[in-house]
C-alpha cells in the first residue's frame, strides 16, 4: 500500500512538474499606443499634475522598458512598428504628401500573426495611407475602426485627409468599409469598439490581436468638460493645456475599463498587454513636466523619441513591477510578437524584419543584451532635397552616446539632458557612429518609394464620404485641397503669408 501511494505521489509530481514546463497557449495581444505624450505624462514617472491611476496601477503589474525608442512624429513611428524596420525602409519620410504612405511591399504585424492563427483588429489612427491599397482592411486587419489622417479633421492639400468637418466629439469613423456617424466622445468610442470586439472574438477559438492607436492626445485639443475638471483655471493652466491634460486622463481611464474587462472575462492572465507610453515625443505639456530630457515631438533628441513601454502577460513569465535599461525599439515589437506567438517568418519577413527580439529580457529584465545603433531621423524634408536632408534632423545613438545631426555627441549616461557636447572628447565613437550612419543611409536609398508621388486631386475618405452620403467639395474646398489659390476668397492672407511676401519684397528692392 505505501509502495503504490509512493508511486501514485511521484506520478503527481511527474504531472505537475510537466504542466509547469508546459508554455502556455498562444495569447492574445493588445497593443495600446497614445498620441503625442512626453515620456513623463504619467504620475508613476514623477508627473506632478496629471492623475493616471490605471497606468500607475499597471506599472506595478508590469515590466517597464525604460530606454525604449519610438521615432519622432506619428506616420514614421506607426510604420516602424507594423514592419519592425525603419520607417524610411518603408517609404514613410513625412506625416502627408503621400510620403505617410507605407510601402505595398511592407508585410505588416497583422499580416505575420494571421499567419499564426490569429485575428486583428485596429481601432482608432491608422495614417499609413488612405487610398483603398493602403487602408488597414488591406493590410491584414479583419476588424478596422479608424478616423482618417493624422488628427480627427485634418485635411491637407493634395494629401491625406479625415471625413469632411469631422471633431473628437460625435465623429465620423471608417467602420469595415463604410462611414458612421457615431455619439460619443472619440477616445471612449475607440475602447469601447475595442472591448466589444474583443468580447467577441474571446469566446471563439482564434487568438486576437487589437491594435489600440489613440488620436488623443494629438491636436486639436478636444474633450468633454468633465476631463479638463482637474487642471482647468489653475496657475500656468491654459485653457488648451487642460484640454490637453484631460484627454490624457481620459485615456488613463478608458486604459482602466479595458484592463477590468480582461479580468472579469477571466483572459487577463493569458493576454499580452503592451502600453507604448507615446509615438512620439511630447507637445505642449513639456512646459510642465519633460523628465529632464531635451527636446519632443520633431527632435531627435531623447526627448523626441523615448517612451515608457510596459508589458504585462503573467501567463508568459514577464516579471511584474520591475524595470528593463536595455536599448530597445518599437521595431523590435514584430521579431519579438513572431517569436512568442511561434510564427514562420518567410524569407521576405525575415529580410525586411531589423529588430531584435525581446523575449531574453521579457523573461530577465538583467540578461545580457549586446550593444547596438538606433537611427532617429525626422525626415520632412521638402521635395527634391534628400541629399541635402542626410544630416538634418537626424541621429544614431547606442546605449551610451547619441551624434546628433553630426555635430553634436551626448554622453547620455552622464548627460541623459544632452546639454553638453562632448564631440572633441572621444573622436573613436564619433569615427564608429559616422561609420554606422552612412551606412544605413546608403541603405535606405532605395526604398524611398514615395519621394516622386504626385498629389492626390481630392482626399481619399472625403471622396469616400460624399459618396456615400452624397454632395461634393466646394470650388473653394477643391482648391484647397489641390494647394492652388481659393477662388472669389476675400479672406486676408495669414500673417506668416504677409511676412514672407514683404521678405519677398524688400529682397526684390535690393
Amino acid at each position: 500500500m505505501n509502495k503504490f501511494l509512493s508511486a501514485f505521489s511521484l506520478l503527481i509530481v511527474a504531472a505537475s512538474v510537466a504542466i509547469a514546463d508546459t508554455p502556455p497557449a498562444k495569447p492574445n495581444i493588445i497593443i495600446v499606443m497614445p498620441d503625442d505624450l512626453a515620456y513623463g505624462d504619467y504620475g508613476c514617472l514623477g508627473n506632478p499634475i496629471l492623475k493616471t491611476p490605471s497606468v500607475d496601477a499597471f506599472m506595478k503589474e508590469s515590466l517597464l522598458f525604460t530606454q525604449f525608442h519610438v521615432s519622432p512624429t506619428c506616420s514614421p513611428c506607426r510604420a516602424a512598428l507594423m514592419s519592425g524596420r525603419h520607417e524610411f525602409k518603408n517609404g514613410v519620410t513625412h506625416t502627408i504628401l503621400e510620403r505617410e504612405r507605407m510601402s505595398l511591399a511592407t508585410i505588416t504585424m497583422p499580416q505575420m500573426l494571421k499567419t499564426a492563427g490569429y485575428t486583428t483588429g485596429i481601432f482608432g489612427k491608422w495614417h499609413l495611407g488612405d487610398e483603398e491599397a493602403y487602408r488597414p482592411e488591406s493590410r491584414g486587419f479583419d476588424e478596422v475602426y479608424i478616423h482618417g489622417a493624422g488628427g480627427i479633421g485634418q485635411t491637407f492639400p493634395g494629401s491625406c485627409g479625415d471625413a469632411p468637418g469631422n471633431t473628437n466629439i460625435n465623429p465620423t469613423l471608417w467602420h469595415n468599409g463604410t462611414f458612421v456617424k457615431t455619439e460619443g466622445y472619440c477616445t471612449d468610442l475607440f475602447f469601447e469598439q475595442s472591448i466589444k470586439w474583443i468580447d467577441a472574438k474571446r469566446q471563439g477559438d482564434q487568438p486576437f490581436f487589437a491594435y489600440v492607436s489613440l488620436n488623443a492626445a494629438h491636436g486639436p485639443h478636444v474633450v468633454p468638460d468633465e476631463y479638463c475638471a482637474n487642471y482647468a483655471g489653475k496657475p500656468n493652466i491654459s485653457d488648451d493645456l487642460a484640454k490637453y491634460l484631460g484627454m490624457v486622463e481620459n485615456i488613463d481611464t478608458n486604459f482602466g475599463k479595458l484592463l477590468a474587462k480582461l479580468k472579469h472575462w477571466n483572459i487577463e492572465d493569458n493576454t499580452l498587454v503592451i502600453y507604448i507610453g507615446t509615438d512620439n515625443g511630447g507637445g505642449i505639456s513639456r512646459r510642465i513636466f519633460n523628465s529632464g530630457l531635451n527636446g519632443g515631438k520633431n527632435s531627435v533628441t531623447q526627448g523626441g523619441t523615448l517612451s515608457p513601454t510596459f508589458f504585462r502577460w503573467p501567463a508568459g513569465g514577464i516579471p511584474a513591477g520591475e524595470k528593463c535599461d536595455a536599448l530597445s525599439a518599437h521595431l523590435d515589437l514584430y521579431t519579438t510578437l513572431a517569436e512568442i506567438v511561434g510564427a514562420t517568418l518567410t524569407p521576405a519577413m525575415q529580410e525586411q524584419a531589423e529588430g531584435r527580439s525581446l523575449v531574453p529580457l521579457l523573461k530577465n529584465p538583467s540578461a545580457q543584451w549586446t550593444d547596438r545603433t538606433l537611427v532617429h531621423h525626422t525626415g520632412r524634408w521638402k521635395k527634391g532635397t534628400v541629399a541635402e536632408s542626410k544630416y538634418s534632423k537626424a541621429a544614431i545613438q547606442n546605449s551610451r552616446f547619441s551624434l546628433v545631426e553630426n555635430t553634436a555627441l551626448y554622453d547620455l549616461k552622464a548627460d541623459p539632458g544632452e546639454t553638453k557636447n562632448v564631440i572633441d572628447q572621444h573622436p573613436e565613437i564619433v569615427t564608429q557612429l559616422r561609420a554606422a550612419y552612412d551606412a544605413w543611409w546608403n541603405d535606405i536609398q532605395p526604398l524611398m518609394v514615395n519621394e516622386d508621388v504626385m498629389p492626390v486631386k481630392i482626399n481619399p475618405f472625403q471622396e469616400l464620404y460624399f459618396k456615400q452620403f452624397g454632395g461634393s467639395p466646394s470650388e473653394k474646398d477643391l482648391a484647397k485641397m489641390s494647394g492652388q489659390p481659393q477662388p472669389n476668397s476675400s479672406e486676408k492672407p495669414s500673417r506668416a503669408a504677409q511676412r514672407r511676401k514683404a521678405r519677398e519684397q524688400a529682397k526684390a528692392q535690393q
